[in-house]
């Protein structure tokens, strides 16, 4: 069921960990308890999967359909049915061979309604600067003029009461504690002497003063870098861990600490080295993990980019991107992202960029904002040479090689200001990026994912094999995934979309007074197909949409008679692929599955994403799991595969289950190579172990150029079996003929016969 790795190749005495073979995604709800995830272990154990990845599980926001807004690190999540319903559910999991792997929050906490709930920022509410809690959180006291903000009123002229047998202070449904020894006095000099100013919403942007995760000011930065705040937030985890409940921790948002190494090695050394460990980290296509963080890697959305990528065709994507400049008068790629970013710093993030500004000085603070917009990834690190000679040269041009060797200076001798200055650009490549250029640039919209390049969304046979070696090489127990909560879109819905690339004239003519979203309208129809709900699927993702590019309207200042127009951008029935398109799609979504689950790494299967899953951003790729169970036990019975669905939960189970039963075939990594005419569209690779995998790519191209015709794959040494439904009496041997090897579908999985 499970492999052994090392966790970290600098460490004198070899620590192993316990790696899942697979781990399946749940998200957690009020309606989707542990209870829940119990009744459908019965089905996961048959699909093959060896770990179930639970969202986060702590005590959350009431109500809270995701659970990362956290209120009490000490408590499992009553709503969810408690420590007691989590212990059920790992015990019921261990007794079918399964085990469980949690979402952790180390980065945050919610600054909930009512602020009670969250106790630590409370008492430092009640007691200021000299609360044994103040330490939890990033809170620049002197900025605030020895006030914390707490940007949380609807209306800047709500009237303010005094409850003083409660000892609160109230305005509209908040409540907020008072000072001791301030209740009697007068209003404006009782609002005064509190340690926090109640305000308007809208002063977040310029006037917050302590950190928060992006832009999201309801949830407030957490110190883990303090050695007592850590054992306080992490307490409750580590004794599940140490107790057997669970097997690996995934650590979101690994890039809002102050010192994720560091941060790291606590962690690990808490844990114990058994435990598996996976960071979410969004790497630049040539950026690599630090090799001495001590984890298994990453969680994929790396591996995301690349399988995508490969089966992207480079040249239609370029005559895409080609189309829409000239129906849209959009600006390049890069100028978009650059646009963005500079919108985004100097105006959702001013706060933060001002608090840098000032820690700098003037002479230099102009320096500061130059390196922000030009670093290429999303953070540097403590300790680490600080931002990259690319960066450095990029913003020597705008602002002065002296002030930038000014803040080059700054950010070595002072630590403080190094772990602002990376926070800071991780919310900002963040947010500038995958929440405002990903979604004003439509050309290709299966491009724009976490840790791609839509600029450059095609991936090479070549760079996917160098990439998967390395990875074999560097961290073969790291995460991959196709799907997950945060995609923009399922893999199947960008597998469909990819197909494009493939015939970009099939896009067809997109007019109208909003052509962006027209595009996105109209690649975002041809994704979803026919579904439940799909007008209204639609329309809401076309709405979050065009609110996140803010070129017509925003979260925080829509505009009423736009968006009341967007809806109406909806195809009025379902708009399907051509068939010859419809092909191309399947012969994506069956590639992409066989990659993602015989590839280097864990793969995470997403609920309900061993079928066909077509989803559009969230809340609609968070939609209750539909758990397809009556269609495997009709395959395992020995129904044929005849939809695309079917196809897609067979080859699945079938590599979940080798998987789980025989792991070392998931070893090594070999490319294969074709030879003939069409070895192009060919990517196969070995696993020493025992497996092949073959895969068609760019199949609507191939079919259009004639097919395979001749082209061959030498297989390495040995008989091989296909992994579903072997035939003993007809095994591959030496080279075979792709025409017949893919005669039943675009993808094949060998086992080599023992």
């Amino acid at each position: 069921m499970s492999q052994r790795y090392s966790i970290s190749q600098s460490e004198s005495d070899v620590q192993t960990a316990v790696v899942p073979a697979s781990t399946y995604r749940l998200q957690l709800t009020p309606a989707f308890s542990f209870a829940a995830a119990g009744a459908a272990l019965p089905y996961l154990a048959s699909l093959g999967v060896s770990h179930l990845h639970l969202s986060p599980v702590l005590e959350a926001v009431p109500g809270s359909a995701h659970g990362y807004d956290v209120t009490d690190h000490g408590r499992v999540r009553e709503e969810l049915g408690g420590e007691r319903g989590l212990r059920a559910l790992a015990a019921a999991a261990r007794r079918r061979g399964l085990a469980l792997v949690l979402d952790i929050v180390p980065n945050h906490m919610a600054l909930p309604s009512p602020l009670r709930l969250n106790r630590p920022l409370w008492e430092v509410l009640r007691e200021g600067p000299g609360s044994p809690y103040a330490r939890w959180f990033d809170i620049d006291w002197e900025a605030g003029g020895g006030q914390l903000l707490l940007p949380v009123l609807a209306d800047p002229d709500a009237p303010f009461t005094v409850d003083a047998g409660a000892g609160l202070l109230r305005c509209g449904d908040h409540a907020f504690p008072l000072r001791a020894g301030t209740a009697g006095l007068p209003l404006p000099r009782l609002l005064a002497a509190q340690w926090y100013r109640p305000a308007w919403w809208r002063e977040a942007r310029t006037s917050l003063n302590y950190r928060r995760f992006f832009t999201i000011s309801d949830l407030i930065g957490v110190r883990v870098e303090d050695p007592a705040v850590f054992a306080a937030t992490h307490a409750k985890v580590l004794q599940l861990v140490r107790d057997g409940v669970v097997a690996g921790l995934r650590v979101d948002h690994v890039d809002g600490l102050a010192d994720p190494e560091e941060y790291l090695r606590r962690l690990r050394a808490a844990a114990g080295p058994r435990c598996w460990v996976v960071v979410e980290k969004i790497l630049a296509r040539d950026e690599r993990l630090p090799p001495s963080w001590p984890v298994a890697g990453t969680t994929g959305y790396d591996a995301l980019h690349r399988v995508d990528g490969v089966f992207t065709d480079a040249a239609g994507a370029g005559e895409l991107a080609r189309t829409y400049g000239e129906s849209t008068n959009a600006p390049a790629w890069e100028d978009i992202a650059a646009t963005a970013a500079r919108e985004v710093l100097t105006g959702d993030l001013a706060a933060e960029l001002a608090t840098l500004e000032r820690w700098a000085g003037p002479h230099i603070a102009p320096a500061v904002r130059e390196l922000l917009l030009a670093s290429p990834v999303y953070r540097t690190y403590p300790g680490g040479p600080g931002p990259g000679p690319r960066t450095l040269e990029r913003a020597a041009a705008r602002a002065g090689t002296a002030a930038v060797d000014g803040v080059r200076a700054l950010l070595q001798r002072n630590p403080a200001f190094e772990a602002r200055f990376a926070q800071t650009s991780a919310a900002l490549r963040a947010k500038s990026l995958e929440d405002r250029a990903f979604y004003r640039w439509a050309p290709l919209l299966s491009a724009t994912e976490v840790g791609g390049e839509p600029g450059a969304p095609a991936v090479a046979v070549a760079e996917f094999h160098a990439y998967c070696a390395e990875r074999e090489r560097d961290h073969p127990a790291a995460g991959t995934v196709l799907s997950t909560h945060d995609t923009k879109r399922s893999a199947d819905v960008r597998a469909r979309i990819a197909a494009l690339s493939q015939a970009p004239r099939a896009m067809g003519p997109v007019a109208g007074p909003d052509p962006q979203l027209a595009w996105t309208a109209r690649q975002s129809a041809l994704g979803l197909g026919d579904v439940p709900e799909r007008a209204a699927r639609l329309a809401a993702a076309l709405l979050k949409a065009a609110r996140e590019a803010g070129l017509r309207t925003s979260w925080t200042d829509p505009d009423e008679a736009y968006e009341a127009a967007v809806a109406d951008l909806v195809p009025a029935g379902p708009l399907e692929l051509p068939p010859h398109l419809a092909e191309a799609a399947r012969a994506n979504v069956l590639g992409m599955t066989l990659l993602h689950l015989t590839m280097p790494g864990v793969p995470e299967v997403y609920q309900g994403s061993e079928s066909e899953f077509r989803a559009l951003v969230d809340p609609d790729n968070r939609r209750p799991a539909e758990f397809p169970g009556e269609a495997l036990a009709a395959l395992d019975a020995g129904a044929a595969a005849v939809t695309l669905a079917e196809e897609k939960l067979a080859l699945t189970a079938t590599l979940l289950r080798l998987r789980r039963s025989r792991p070392a075939l998931f070893r090594g990594y070999a490319p294969l190579t074709a030879r003939g005419p069409a070895a192009d569209h060919c990517l196969a690779y070995s696993r020493p172990g025992g497996l092949v995998a073959v895969a068609t790519r760019l199949s609507h191209r191939l079919a259009e150029s004639g097919g395979w015709r001749g082209t061959t794959l030498p297989l390495p040494p040995g008989r091989w079996l296909p992994a579903r439904g072997a035939d003993p009496s007809a095994p591959w041997e030496g080279e075979a003929d792709l025409a017949r090897l893919l005669a039943a579908g675009p993808v094949a999985a060998l086992v080599r016969a023992e």
